[in-house]
Formats: structure tokens, sequence, C-alpha cells
């Protein structure tokens, strides 16, 4: 028996990579898919129809049933009829995954205002101009399932991705947040942080554009799609606001962020006292990008005793 039998998914991205699978996948268990995807080039410019109407083609060649949807979530009426798409084709919507994404790196000194507001147009607002749409229909229904596309840039953090990564945190913190509003309804809402070869990663500045058979192999966008699967199905129900990197043949859970090492005093602390605390909670901690030993940093070499 099909996991997903009768259930109906909405996939943004669907047209190519990680959403491409993530189609196929669900259409093969038994849902009745949306494929969106606007065709739009890896920095989110241009448009194309073929994307979402191949991946269409390919799951009703095999039987299945599937409907191609153009619209760009960067904007509440792309949202608002991405989920009508499948409202008016199948009935009612089950399932939403977040995945569509773009594109526009480059180093925080130098990225540009409309860098900035079309990555989370794309990404944050776009989780947004769905989730609202599909969270009406599924609190009525008091059932859905929402799963999200958070990045391992977001969550530790990549150079040059300032825009990127700081709407792939926020799709996170999302998360968790719809996961509280929803879960009492029966509506689900997870995250996926994925790592997989796909034509976005190959754009990033800095990454080999034709890596090894085996490395493209191991980090195969359609790897991902089965976790994304079982968060759609009903086993799934006491999964919620919980967030997994997914990549090859692995399945990680990600700790929320919370208390490590806390230093505490009564009263209000001085300079002096945070000069020799601070040091001590970030012992075995790495800076990120410590500067060149040549530039003098004052207070670089000061010891401070733990």
């Amino acid at each position: 028996m099909n996991t997903l039998t009768d259930k109906v998914a909405v996939i943004t991205g669907a047209g190519r990579g990680i959403g491409r699978g993530i189609a196929i996948l669900m259409a093969e268990e038994g849902a009745k898919v949306v494929v969106n995807d606007a065709g739009v080039n890896p920095d989110g410019s241009g448009h194309d129809d073929g994307p979402a109407d191949q991946v269409v083609a390919e799951i009703k060649a095999k039987g299945h049933e599937a409907v191609a949807n153009y619209d760009s979530v960067a904007t509440m009426d792309g949202g608002e009829n991405i989920v009508k798409a499948a409202v008016d084709k199948f009935g009612r919507i089950d399932i939403l995954v977040n995945n569509a994404g773009i594109l526009r790196d480059r180093m925080v000194f130098n990225m540009s205002e409309q860098e900035w507001d079309e990555v989370m147009a794309v990404h944050l607002k776009g989780h947004f101009a769905t989730i609202k749409p599909a969270s009406v229909l599924m609190r009525q229904q008091r059932y859905g399932r929402i799963i999200n596309f958070s990045s391992e840039s977001g969550l530790w953090g990549n150079a040059g991705q300032a825009n990127y990564g700081a709407a792939k945190s926020a799709i996170a913190g999302l998360t968790r947040v719809v996961a509280r509003d929803l879960g009492r309804y029966g509506v689900t809402c997870n995250a996926i942080a994925p790592r997989a070869w796909t034509r976005l990663v190959a754009t990033i500045p800095g990454r080999d554009g034709n890596p090894d058979t085996g490395r493209i192999q191991q980090l195969d966008p359609d790897m991902i799609a089965p976790m994304v699967a079982y968060l759609a199905t009903d086993e799934a129900w006491n999964v919620n606001g919980q967030t997994f990197l997914v990549y090859a043949g692995t399945v990680a859970l990600l700790q929320h962020p919370t208390h490590w090492r806390t230093a505490f005093k009564p009263g209000m602390w001085s300079l002096d006292e945070l000069s020799k605390a601070v040091p001590n909670l970030l012992e075995g901690t790495r800076n990120p990008a410590p500067p060149p030993d040549e530039l003098e940093v004052p207070g670089r070499n000061i010891e401070v005793p733990l």
C-alpha cells in the first residue's frame, strides 16, 4: 500500500533538483501532486514553463496524477495561486513542501539592497506566502503536513551568503513557530537542511562545477526525497517543529539553540569581569574567520586565567 494514497501535495521549485525528486516520489507513493516551478535561472531571472511541464509529464507517464503551476512564491498572490491550484484540481491540500529557492551570492560589504530583497522574497517571504493560505485550509480540515527547507548556510554560516543564510536561519525559526501555531489542529511543520549537488550549489563561488562522479552520486538530490515523504505521512503525526540535516544516507536531527555554558553573578557585570568570564564561556570554540597573524589586534595575546 502506498503511504500517501489520495493525499494532495504541493511542492514548490519542483521542476528540477531536490523538488523534482520529491514530486516524483510522492506521486509514486500515491499522492496527487501540484508541481510548482517558475522556471527561473539560479539567480531568479527569466521564466520557463518547461521544467514543471516536464515533471508533470514524467509523473503522468507512470500512471500518476499531477498538475503544473508556474507562479512565483515571492508574492502573496503567487502563494495563494499555488495553493488554489491544488484545491481547484484535486479539491484539497494535505501536504506543502516549500523547496523553491534562488541565490544572489556576494560578500556582505558588496551586497546590494536588491540582492538582499530578492533572496528574502523567494526564500523567507516565499515560505510565508504559501504557508499562510495552506494553513487556513489545513486548520479547517484538522490535518496537514508542512515541510520547509532551511540550509546549513543559515544554521552554521557560509561566506558570501548573508542574504541566503539569514533567510534560511529565519526559516528554521519560522518552522518552530508554525509548529506551535498549528500543532493543536493536527498540522505538523518541520524543516530539512539538505546537502545535495544541485545547479544552485554549482553557482556558489569557490565550488567546483565539475565534481567527481562519486561525489555527485553521494550528493544526489533524489536522496533528500524519502525523508521529506516520510514527514508527510500519517505515521509522522508526532514529529513537529524539528529540523533535520539530510544527505546521502544520513538523517540527523539537529538540536535547537539552547544554553550551553552560563556565567552568572548577582547584579550588573562590569567590563573587567566580562573580559575574564566570556573567554571561559568560549573555551573550545573557534573563530570562523580569525584575523591574519600579521594584523595587530588589541588583546590578541592577552592570557586570561581559566
